[in-house]
């Protein structure tokens, strides 16, 4: 999988570590000059530097697409700097992950890749982002938002060691950065750790310098230039954060969750239109009886080929009746004949189930009952689309509560499909597994009736 990370400072970095690790292949843009404090943990330094280590991971400055490709191959993570991803574009990736962290959207949308991540404030979960993670620290630190937005930014830093804004080296002044000190030192209150041009800085706490920003960096009044750790433990400086890798889990969650979601909606799915009953308690061949000017069957065969290809890829009729066969067979439908309609309704539903599997042995398969002439083609393709986005295994329309037809099964229901006899169908596998079931509720009840009778 190709991810594109916008933004290489530290929270980017520690979600580019955990996507490499799990095998993904990770590019990431930075501006000219980036103002990455915890450059030691970070991919951002590859820009004017070259090359940027994190945790035995080497990020490396690319120029060009070729050069991409490379270091991808090398297992390597290229840094380019392109902040409106002009070049990385180009890759083509699967998902995009805004981690730039600027507190606001500078022009991420949903129509960016297959997957688009927002990292932070800023970010509308189903408006430009798939979904949001959150980055305040505390309780929903790294949790993956599926509506709304991140808590906004609130301008305090979190609570780290019994200090908040204390902790952060701030510019005194407006002018060029320079370091008083390196990443790493161990620092006291009122020590010059940098300077803003003429302007002095003094560290506010005693504890360890953890980020600083790199000579040469133009800085305004009250920038953000560093940080301090006041528990002072030296090795935190060189791994990344707590914070970093809980933001970087939820965006692997994130991932992984949208790409079952996008595969079910690639799940090849089956309609397998059930038409071999006798009819006894209607009296003659109800599929043939005039419903509406049409015969009974061809309402639910309208409606299913009015639908966009997309929904139902195969589309097969089980039935007994030669004359429907023929009818169907000029709608699309492939036809399978039951010359045994008295071993009951599981003998169709095998029947369709067969040449189902054998069309695409990983297929849903949504069975239709030809009696239900009210169906709307809109219900029956809400009913897949939501069943496949909500992960269960099996999906159902309702009213009131009251599992009606269709029914839709996913692959792993074969054997169960396969073992049902005599006039047992498919409601006997979703009772025995009501925690698998998607309903979907409709509204009017005559679109689930079946005519098992004359109407009046």
């Amino acid at each position: 999988m190709k991810v594109l990370i916008k933004g290489a400072g530290d929270l980017a970095s520690g979600i580019a570590c955990r996507l490499h690790h799990c095998g993904m292949d990770v590019v990431m843009t930075e501006i000219g000059i980036p103002t990455t404090v915890r450059r030691t943990v970070a991919f951002s330094p590859a820009i004017y530097e070259g090359i940027a280590e994190v945790e035995g991971i080497e990020g490396v400055r690319c120029d060009s697409l070729e050069e991409m490709v490379i270091a991808v191959a090398e297992r390597k993570i290229p840094v380019l700097e392109d902040p409106e991803c002009q070049l990385a574009m180009e890759w083509r990736p699967d998902v995009v992950v805004d981690a730039i962290i600027a507190k606001k959207n500078l022009g991420t949308t949903i129509r960016d890749a297959k997957i688009v991540i927002g990292v932070g404030p800023g970010f509308t979960a189903g408006a430009d982002c798939h979904c949001v993670v959150e980055t305040k620290r505390g309780h929903d630190l790294g949790r993956v938002l599926w509506k709304g937005s991140a808590v906004p930014n609130t301008g305090v830093p979190g609570m780290i060691g019994g200090y908040a804004k204390e902790r952060i080296i701030r510019a005194s002044g407006d002018g060029i950065f320079k370091g008083m000190c390196r990443i790493g030192d161990l620092v006291e209150k009122g020590q010059l750790v940098g300077m803003a041009g003429e302007n002095l800085i003094y560290a506010e706490i005693p504890g360890v310098v953890r980020g600083l920003l790199q000579d040469g960096v133009p800085v305004k009044m009250g920038m953000k230039s560093g940080d301090i750790d006041p528990r002072a433990v030296v090795g935190s400086c060189y791994t990344v954060s707590d914070k970093a890798r809980a933001i970087g889990g939820g965006v692997l969650e994130a991932i992984l969750t949208l790409q079952t979601r996008i595969s079910r909606q690639e799940l090849p799915t089956a309609l397998v239109m059930l038409a071999a009953g006798n009819s006894e308690r209607f009296g003659e061949n109800k599929l043939l009886y005039p419903v509406n000017g049409k015969p009974m069957y061809e309402h639910l065969a309208d409606q299913v080929n009015g639908l966009a290809e997309n929904v139902f890829q195969k589309k097969i009729v089980v039935t007994q009746y030669p004359e429907l066969a023929e009818h169907m067979k000029k709608r699309g439908f492939q036809v399978c004949l039951n010359d045994q309609p008295e071993l009951g309704i599981s003998h169709s539903v095998h029947l369709g189930a067969e040449e189902a599997w054998k069309w695409e042995p990983d297929a849903a398969i949504c069975f239709a009952v030809s009696d239900q002439p009210y169906l709307r083609g809109t219900t029956l393709e809400m009913l897949i689309r939501q069943w496949k986005a909500s992960g269960k295994g099996i999906g159902a329309l309702a009213y009131h509560g009251e599992i009606g037809n269709p029914v839709v099964f996913a692959e792993k229901y074969r054997k169960e499909l396969m073992e049902l006899t005599g006039d047992k169908g498919g409601k006997r596998v979703v009772k025995q597994h009501m925690d698998d079931l998607y309903l979907m509720e409709v509204e009017d009840a005559e679109e689930l009736r079946d005519l098992d009778t004359k109407p009046v």
